[in-house]
């Protein structure tokens, strides 16, 4: 089966992530929104959606733990 476009661009900046690579809170949106965008839009396989759902929630992590550190940069600049 070939894959989509959206789905190699989607394991590339998991590559990337892997190689240590830190991506932009709005790069790490973008490409969340890309997942949901194809988990919405097509009919695809259970293990394929499965697999952009786990990529999905590893996203969602990252872009939690990104605005964390932003909040816990504005406590220290408000309390200085």
């Amino acid at each position: 089966m070939a894959k989509s476009e959206g789905t190699d661009n989607t394991e590339r900046k998991t590559t990337a992530k892997k190689a240590g690579k830190k991506r932009t809170l709005e790069e790490l949106f973008t490409e969340l929104e890309g997942i949901t965008t194809e988990l919405e839009a097509q009919e695809l396989p259970l293990e394929e959606a499965f697999a952009k759902y786990r990529i999905g929630m590893e996203l969602l992590k990252e872009c939690n733990a990104a605005v964390d550190t932003v909040e816990k940069e504005l406590q220290i600049l408000e309390e200085a």
